[in-house]
């Protein structure tokens, strides 16, 4: 969380996840009798898969903007991969990382992150991968780019999610943490007082 509300200055802060195995759906569309011999346009349950394609994504917490990388596989070299692009990008940058604790992000002795001073891995606990922002991140283009949506290769899905990520970055913004308050009260002892 102290990487999150006071990142290092002149560092990129990063928050690194996987989606595993987006579907290429086929989804059955067009017109649909009802019984009553109406007509209505929507989706049927029937859809035909095409395959799976995974996706890595990096959120940077101070300007909200998103990479995207694809691959037909999610192993640990294309995760590696992956970072090897974005350390590139950012020859002279100090990089914070924050990930989950999945079997490719953290090896039992790690070459490549001795290779790379540079870069700092930040986990996040055991069971709160929800700490990692670009969980968020991946709810919103789950709800915008993917959900009902149709395709009929994985090829077609990733050029869709590269899509919805070139419109999302011309608007991005940080996401913004908030706390709800909660009030204490006296524990109720009966059904009926829960009810007041």
């Amino acid at each position: 969380m102290g990487l999150y509300l006071s990142p290092p200055e002149h560092a990129l802060v990063l928050s690194i996840g996987e989606k595993p195995s987006i579907q290429a759906l086929e989804r059955a569309q067009g017109w649909i009798r009802l019984p009553d011999g109406r007509a209505m346009n929507g989706f049927s349950h029937c859809y035909q898969r095409h395959g799976a394609t995974p996706l890595f994504a990096a959120l940077d917490i101070v300007t909200g903007q998103v990479k995207t990388g694809h691959d037909k596989r999610r192993r640990r070299r294309e995760f590696l991969d992956f970072l090897n692009e974005i350390v590139s990008q950012n020859p002279d940058r100090e990089i914070h990382v924050a990930l989950d604790n999945l079997n490719t992000h953290k090896p039992k002795r790690d070459r490549w992150l001795k290779a790379h001073p540079r870069v700092r891995f930040h986990y996040t606990p055991t069971y709160s991968s929800w700490l990692n922002q670009v969980e968020c991140w991946f709810s919103i283009l789950q709800r915008r780019a993917l959900t009902g949506a149709r395709f009929t290769s994985p090829k077609e899905a990733r050029r869709a999610i590269d899509e919805f990520v070139e419109a999302y970055n011309q608007t991005a913004a940080p996401f913004e943490w908030t706390k709800t308050v909660v009030h204490p009260s006296a524990p109720k002892y009966s059904y009926a007082e829960l009810c007041k």
